[in-house]
């Protein structure tokens, strides 16, 4: 038999499955790590946990494999983009990785955001200037930390580091060089502004290919502790948002799909560069010739597994005592509120936020709590917030690209039956699972079909989706959330000000508050 293994480096877990080259599963594996947030706005990861984590979730899969009778076509990875990672003249690390959801550059972001140059950044490279960019990061890296900077000859992200180490090659695929707000995704390389602002050249980044490149010659230490064949075939991929789009068969403008994992997103794919006027949406590539638009978000299911360890930590315990599992816990509690949770609204806005407001300021807020209201209304009130947020960005996303006949909706949310409900309520449309939930996953391995010659071209993307279900607006519901979405939005741009105002406040009290430790 012929196998093809997809894997997926994400924020806070390596997992990888194995496909027969019909993508059927065969079998899946999963390693996680922690997210170290050691002072005010860090997000970053230790680059040999992740390390690790890919070499035992590529041996756990590659076990299944009987080398003398089947053959492994290829490994393809998907991964989070927007990463990065100082190294100096031999490639060892200077930093961890600085995730996507690192804030700390949020002072150079705005100041990027608010120059006369910031627009025209955006729309070469179809970025938001915001503090996941690299392009903030490295602002922020000069000014804070100059040692670092001074030391730091080259830059890459997670997908990058994880190559070299495993294969000595420095090399960066197209899909995660258009996020970082340093790649110009008309002409198709780095783009000069934006690197002069940053201070650096390109010979500091990695040369660019296709998601389609292939390379082998695994080191053999890592070779013989991973239990592969020198001669196997890996291929660059993309990152996960652009995969997950391919994994469920969103190949098209016609079609959305809608991710909410530890973040979130709303993205359709496009066979050429979009800009939004607004500056509310990204642009990124798929590979050379195919477009990924949409908005992600900072809080999807981390907003509800905030709400878990905060608000219902003794539920928590009952669930782990019963050995049952404690998300489905709390959505059978929330299921007992009605829709709009009886006026209580939830800004989920605890890690900042990206699409569509683009501000590393926003916070979160209950608005609406009365005395009838209980902690059922307020772990409903938090799904639907998540929900609403994505919404508004479904909503800009329509202005640039027009409305999308389908949604097709994936991610860990789509386990539970109330989310998709909640889901196909608030859009006010019928909202398709597929059964594959492991969208970044199958992406890669379809990538790697493409690169090894198995499909032609990526239209095959819909064959591979496999079944899926359909949730269908209830009428009961919808007229209820399109009340109570257009307060959300209202409230929203209200706070503006006033967001800026309290994250000046917690900054200060935080640095004092680490001070007087």
């Amino acid at each position: 038999m012929d196998y093809i293994i997809g894997m997926d480096i994400g924020t806070t877990s390596t997992k990888g499955v194995l496909y027969d080259t019909s993508a059927n599963v065969i079998a899946q594996s999963n390693q996680e790590y922690p997210l170290y947030r050691d002072a005010f706005g860090m997000a970053e990861e230790d680059q040999e946990e992740i390390l690790n984590a890919v070499i035992y979730v590529l041996k756990k899969l590659i076990t299944n494999i009987d080398f003398t009778e089947d053959n492994l076509r290829a490994v393809s990875f998907s991964s989070a983009n927007q990463s990065l990672i100082a190294l100096d003249k031999n490639h060892a690390p200077l930093t961890r990785v600085i995730t996507w959801g690192d804030t700390r550059s949020a002072k150079y972001a705005q100041k990027i955001k608010d120059s006369v140059e910031g627009q025209a950044l955006y729309e070469k490279t179809g970025t938001p200037i915001h503090p996941m960019s690299l392009l903030c990061k490295l602002a922020w890296l000069k000014n804070e930390h100059p040692d670092i900077y001074q030391k730091a000859q080259y830059y890459c992200g997670i997908k990058e580091y994880i190559f070299y180490r495993l294969f000595g090659i420095w090399q960066m695929d197209v899909s995660i060089a258009s996020c970082t707000g340093l790649y110009n995704i008309f002409e198709m390389n780095w783009n000069k502004p934006s690197l002069k602002l940053a201070g650096i050249t390109a010979n500091q980044l990695p040369p660019v290919v296709d998601a389609y490149a292939q390379f082998s010659g695994m080191r053999p230490e890592y070779a013989q502790l991973i239990g592969c064949p020198q001669k196997t075939i890996f291929v660059q991929g993309a990152f996960d948002g652009a995969l997950s789009n391919l994994g469920v068969g969103a190949f098209n403008t016609g079609i959305a799909a809608v991710t909410i994992g530890t973040s979130g997103a709303v993205r359709v794919v496009t066979d050429h560069p979009v800009i939004d006027p607004k500056s509310r949406i990204f642009c990124y590539a798929v590979d050379k010739k195919h477009f990924v638009v949409g908005g992600p978000v900072n809080n999807g299911g981390v907003v509800f597994r905030w709400a878990r360890d905060n608000l219902f930590d003794a539920e928590k315990s009952t669930a782990d005592l019963l050995h049952k599992n404690s998300y489905n816990l709390l959505t059978e509690i929330a299921e007992k509120v009605p829709a709009g949770s009886d006026g209580l609204l939830f800004h989920p806005f605890l890690g900042g936020e990206r699409a569509p407001i683009w501000d590393a300021n926003a916070r979160g807020s209950f608005f609406g709590l009365t005395q009838m209201h209980t902690r059922a209304h307020m772990i409903r009130a938090v799904l639907e917030g998540i929900v609403y947020n994505l919404y508004t960005v479904l909503l800009a996303l329509e202005e640039v690209v027009g409305q999308p006949k389908t949604i097709m909706a994936t991610g860990g949310f789509a386990r539970s039956p109330l989310w998709r409900q909640m889901l196909a309520d608030i859009f006010e449309r019928p909202v398709t699972i597929p059964k594959d939930f492991e969208s970044s996953c199958l992406g890669a391995a379809i990538i790697a079909m493409k690169s090894v010659g198995l499909i032609d071209d990526l239209s095959a993307t819909k064959k591979f989706a496999g079944k899926t279900v359909t949730y269908s607006p209830n009428s009961d519901n919808y007229p209820v959330y399109r009340e109570l979405i257009s307060i959300y939005i209202r409230l929203t741009r209200q706070l503006t000000t006033e967001y800026t105002n309290i994250a000046e406040f917690q900054r200060k009290y935080a640095t004092q508050n680490k001070t007087t430790k």
